[in-house]
């Protein structure tokens, strides 16, 4: 098959930890040729979807792990799967991506499908599901938000839309930061900010279960590092090896036929304790952590679904 994948610069990837870099890998494995853009080089023209980029080839010798091709420019309607993998923020230019990827969608596979990408971002998702989530309110209102803090104590404070634990904030029953917090956020940003009552089984980690086709295929742990709240790899968190528990089988039961019905092949959402707090739909990670861990092909599992789903 012809992939392309919108992500960001593939020469800036660290090979033994990015999710895309392993799913390349795995498709040139599997004898399909590769093409990367970048979602700025992404266009509307006269009735075509294009992409300004190159083809590449991949191998696993960091700071020379993708060979490049000269540039060019392609009509995305000629392959046969897009990958939709570029980091957020889940601002208006990576809507503006979905809105033109849903225009091939006739002829080629997009993953994750874009019109659910656009319409179920991580933080929002879980709204579905009240009976799996820790109390959560969102908000840009100050005095609403004051409300839920001062009913419940302890809580986190984090943009809506953001990722990779930037912007999240511990709010103890002591803090008095949060008026500060919110007029810093409203001087840069018009999104509502998300509140959630905070979970100190967060000291043990936050689990990142991958599903695929919905089915849960397995979970590392991701651990804070000292001093910290945040659990995020991206800083500092350690991932563990963890298996799954009968409430994380419980929760991707739950979750999991929307998931598939909506053509998220590959999902990663995060759990602590005994709560589902995020459902991470547009760029998820930990492919390769689980990979060593569990000492299974996961990128295989994931190409296999999308084979099946192209054939």
């Amino acid at each position: 098959m012809k992939i392309a994948f919108q992500m960001d610069p593939i020469g800036d990837v660290n090979i033994n930890a990015d999710s895309s870099f392993r799913l390349a890998e795995e498709a040139q494995a599997r004898g399909h040729s590769l093409f990367f853009y970048s979602p700025d080089k992404l266009a509307y023209q006269e009735g075509r979807i294009t992409a300004r980029g190159q083809d590449f080839t991949v191998q696993r010798v960091q700071g020379e792990h993708a060979q490049m091709g000269p540039e060019r420019e392609v009509d995305l309607a000629d392959f046969d799967v897009v990958w939709l993998r570029q980091d957020p923020p889940f601002d208006m230019h990576y809507i503006t991506t979905t809105h033109l990827l849903d225009r091939i969608k006739a002829t080629t596979l997009v993953v994750n499908d874009p019109f659910w990408v656009r319409n179920y971002p991580e933080k929002l998702l879980v709204l579905n599901f009240p009976e799996l989530t820790p109390p959560t309110t969102i908000a840009r209102d100050l005095d609403t938000i004051k409300a839920f803090k001062a009913k419940h104590g302890d809580v986190i404070l984090k943009p809506l839309y953001g990722n990779g634990g930037a912007g999240v904030f511990r709010l103890t029953v002591e803090d008095r930061n949060l008026g500060s917090l919110h007029e810093l956020f409203s001087s840069f940003s018009r999104e509502p900010l998300i509140v959630q009552k905070f979970l100190p089984a967060v000291s043990k980690g936050d689990k990142r279960v991958i599903l695929v086709e919905g089915e849960a295929v397995g979970a590392i742990n991701r651990v804070p590092a000292e001093g910290e709240t945040r659990s995020n790899m991206h800083v500092g968190g350690r991932p563990e090896k963890i298996g799954l528990t009968e409430r994380d089988l419980e929760i991707c039961a739950t979750i999991g036929p929307l998931l598939k019905e909506k053509g998220q092949v590959f999902v990663g959402i995060d759990v602590i304790g005994d709560y589902l707090t995020e459902i991470n739909l547009t760029s998820p990670t930990g492919i390769q952590e689980l990979e060593r861990f569990d000492g299974v092909n996961i990128a295989a599992k994931i190409w296999e679904a999308i084979e099946a789903r192209r054939a």
